[in-house]
């Protein structure tokens, strides 16, 4: 398995990282022994990050992956986040900070986290965020709970204005980096570079457009990303692929990202993803695929409140 820095961390971490969502039921109902043995096929292949989140299942998936991890936890790089409960349920105080920390180390089973996140900042007042739970992360940090610290969401230029603005360690931005959006690059990978801060890229199949069953009902993209998504699905299978590999393949290939986040709920979709690190991309079919999408291409929706939605949404 492929390792890349993580920033100016001094972590090497895997191309491919364990997404934890699964680990809650959040892609549906799994057994404890699925995300055990999931978890375990995983680091015995090489992969060492792992991305969990109180909200992932509320508490579950940490719990799960707490005891997946027992006797195997130096060998990962574990990141939770914290400031996030519920669907809805946000507090970006310095006291939640403070009380996320020690229940996320109760329920992984452990002592200290590798990285620790703030959780979709866009739901947060950003001056807030700047002046209140940044620095309580920052005090986190330095009690050696966690040895380091970053930010997560969705809107690529909130997270690169509080990156600008305070000294954080990583940065994960979901749905930004795939075979639909890549404004990423633009955007956050030259401020990376210059600061040395880690880029974590999650969903880079765009929350399931970029699969052969398509999204869920309740995703939120427009409806003409949508529809490009079912499109790409179709010239994959016509070139006798699967859009699933693909778009794996490409998030992989780019060498700006520390690593790229999947959600696996069983050794099977382990053993899938592992396939697929090693293979190549075909420039030819990305080159038909850029050509396809371009009319909706970078077209993306807002999350979280009115005042952090980028200009045109």
């Amino acid at each position: 398995m492929q390792r890349r820095p993580l920033g100016r961390t001094g972590l090497e971490v895997s191309i491919l990282g364990f997404g934890g969502a699964p680990l809650g039921d959040e892609y549906g109902a799994i057994t404890d022994q699925d995300g055990v043995r999931a978890v375990h096929c995983a680091i015995d292949n090489g992969i060492n990050f792992f991305d969990v989140a109180p909200y992932y299942g509320r508490t579950l998936a940490e719990e799960r992956l707490g005891a997946a991890l027992e006797g195997r936890r130096d060998e990962v790089v574990l990141a939770t986040k914290c400031c996030r409960y519920d669907y809805r349920g946000f507090d970006f105080s310095a006291a939640r900070v403070a009380s996320d920390i020690d229940a996320c180390l109760q329920r992984l089973r452990t002592d200290h986290i590798d990285l620790f996140q703030v959780h979709d900042v866009e739901f947060g007042d950003a001056t807030q965020v700047l002046e209140e739970t940044l620095p309580a992360m920052l005090e986190v940090k330095r009690s050696g709970k966690a040895r380091f610290i970053g930010i997560t969401g969705l809107p690529v230029r909130m997270l690169r204005d509080l990156a600008i603005e305070f000294p954080v360690d990583t940065v994960l931005s979901y749905c930004h980096y795939n075979l639909l959006v890549d404004d990423l690059q633009e955007i956050l990978v030259p401020l990376a570079k210059e600061r040395g801060i880690g880029l974590i890229n999650a969903s880079p199949l765009h929350m399931g457009i970029l699969s052969t069953g398509g999204e869920q009902p309740w995703h939120p993209a427009p409806q003409e990303v949508k529809d490009a998504g079912r499109r790409v699905a179709a010239l994959c299978e016509e070139r006798g692929t699967d859009v699933v590999r693909v778009a794996l393949r490409f998030a992989l290939d780019n060498e700006d990202l520390s690593t790229t986040l999947c959600g696996m709920r069983n050794p099977a979709e382990v053993e899938h993803n592992l396939r697929i690190v090693g293979e190549a991309s075909d420039p030819a079919l990305l080159a038909e695929i850029a050509e396809l999408v371009a009319p909706v291409a970078n077209r993306t929706w807002h999350e979280g409140l009115p005042e952090n939605a980028p200009p045109g949404l």
